[in-house]
């Protein structure tokens, strides 16, 4: 016995200990959605719409329980012989981008509560399905080991899947699903294959190992790992649209549901951008000569299609809206990729400028997407000539909607538009990419003509409309439904106040969000 005893004495724990308070945001998302799930075996037909509202309280409960952590300096699942190498951290750029994601979710959730009523989505199937992606979101940049990154960008991605085709017997939605689907996992199964190479190099998972033992690779294996470090990239690439990931985007959004292509186009990018930045700066720094310039051509080469695709989208074609707020968001992904492309020439605190965009963009992503509900429930063909007139029929959205556009634009009065811009250029002038800069310049002028068309489209005058007798009568509007308002109320004011004090977004590009 007493033998034992020094022998347990002298064995370090192999129990870790965990923090549930810097795990709680993606715990309680995972939870509300598990419980939903149950509750929708036992819940009758007629109270079916409580599990919408139980979602949008346990969104907001997990978004607050960040406050706790805006210290910053919060870490668990650590190795024993490492206890620097951990698979969760919640550092400032953790919880920035964990924000996005949940106030992302949670804007989702309100315009979803009136579209499962309406168009008969199952509720608990639903529901269930957008927390589980929304946990998986808000897990990913708190990953700091590949495995932990590949497993949350699946359980973002694979509801995704389910959500976009959940309109049963809808011929566009199952082929956008499919689509969606089998491109995923072939980039899915792409990077996989990176991560056993650069684990094979390195022999680790953790993204401070790797990058401390990519910087010594044996020659035998340097080929290995830079493989690895390519194939690993792809996964994330197509998350966030690059070119040529993109193909997938435009039919997906048409075949969604309008809150779910709202969601992929926000919470989705944001899924991307963070795995590259994590894969990119924290983990692959040795082979920033190999990421950087690839970077930098997919991100002129996307925000040159995107724009491009977007400036030819006919005004009467049915899904032109939804589709030129797709190809935009394809353009919009190339000036995101700018400042993580000019990491690899500079400091890596250039990758602020990211984050300070996507702040921006998702405000104003998710708002145009709320609008594009409203006008869809009495002008279901989705076109942008539906939108000639909107200001004397819905004076508020479409001032809201006017006010978005702008911001992508970076036109006054949307001044956080302009900024970001302006702090994204300015990435690439510090880095050295002078040649992105003006590539830059160029899509955000090409881009202005097809935002100022939709914008002015909104203030002309009405369309007469023929009335059941031949007469003309105007069209009279049904009352928004509450949550819907309310979704487009709360993005309009935030990019309002973003507007006015742009330093609270901006900030995040002039400091360090991680450690260091």
């Amino acid at each position: 016995m007493t033998a034992l005893t020094v022998l347990a004495a002298d064995t370090p724990s192999l129990v870790q200990s965990v923090d549930w308070l810097a795990i709680a945001p993606v715990v309680i998302t995972a939870a509300v959605g598990l419980a939903v799930l149950v509750a929708d075996l036992f819940v009758p037909e007629r109270a079916k719409p409580a599990l919408g509202w139980i979602s949008v309280a346990g969104l907001a409960v997990a978004t607050a329980s960040l406050l706790p952590l805006r210290a910053g300096d919060r870490s668990t699942f650590c190795l024993l012989s490492d206890p620097g190498a951990c698979s969760y951290t919640a550092d400032h750029f953790t919880l920035v981008v964990q924000f996005l994601v949940l106030a992302g979710a949670l804007v989702t959730a309100l315009l979803s509560v009136t579209a499962v009523r309406d168009t008969r989505l199952p509720a608990g199937e639903y529901w269930f399905l957008l927390l589980s992606s929304a946990a998986g979101a808000a897990l990913l940049p708190a990953s700091r080991d590949l495995a932990t990154l590949i497993v949350a960008l699946e359980v973002a991605s694979l509801p995704a899947f389910a959500l976009v085709g959940m309109r049963r017997g809808d011929r566009l939605s199952s082929e956008a699903a499919l689509k969606f689907f089998l491109s995923s996992v072939t980039a899915t199964a792409v990077s996989l294959m990176g991560v056993s190479f650069v684990y094979a190099a390195t022999g680790s998972m953790h993204l401070t190992q790797v990058a401390d033992r990519l910087e010594d690779v044996p020659g035998q294996l340097d080929t290995l790992a830079m493989a690895g470090v390519a194939l690993t990239l792809v996964g994330f690439a197509f998350k966030t649209a690059a070119v040529p990931f993109h193909f997938w985007v435009p039919d997906t959004y048409v075949g969604a549901p309008l809150p779910i292509a709202g969601y992929l186009s926000v919470i989705g990018k944001a899924v991307g951008f963070t795995g590259l930045i994590l894969v990119t700066v924290i983990a692959f720094p040795a082979y920033s000569d190999i990421w950087g310039p690839a970077l930098a051509v997919l991100a002129a080469l996307t925000m040159t299609l995107g724009n491009a695709a977007a400036l030819r989208q006919s005004a009467d074609r049915p899904n032109s809206a939804v589709r030129l707020l797709a190809w935009s968001s394809v353009g919009q992904a190339g000036y995101l990729l700018v400042p993580i492309a000019a990491a690899a020439y500079s400091e890596r605190d250039q990758i602020g400028s990211t984050v300070a965009y996507a702040l921006m963009y998702a405000a104003v992503n998710l708002g145009a997407f709320a609008v594009a509900a409203l006008v869809a429930r009495t002008k279901p063909l989705h076109r942008i000539s539906d939108y000639r007139g909107l200001y004397a029929q819905r004076p508020a959205a479409a001032l809201s909607l006017a006010f978005f556009l702008l911001c992508l634009a970076g036109l006054p009065p949307g001044i956080i538009g302009l900024f970001a811009k302006v702090t994204v250029f300015r990435s690439a002038v510090d880095a050295g990419l002078g040649w992105l800069a003006v590539v830059m310049a160029v899509n955000v002028v090409i881009a202005l003509y097809y935002y100022l068309r939709w914008t002015a489209l909104l203030f002309r005058t009405p369309e007469a409309v023929e009335g059941a007798e031949g007469g003309t009568e105007g069209r009279i509007l049904a009352k928004a439904p509450w949550p819907v308002t309310a979704a487009i109320a709360v993005t309009a004011v935030t990019a309002v106040v973003l507007s006015g004090a742009p330093q609270l977004v901006l900030r995040f590009a002039t400091g360090s969000l991680f450690p260091q």
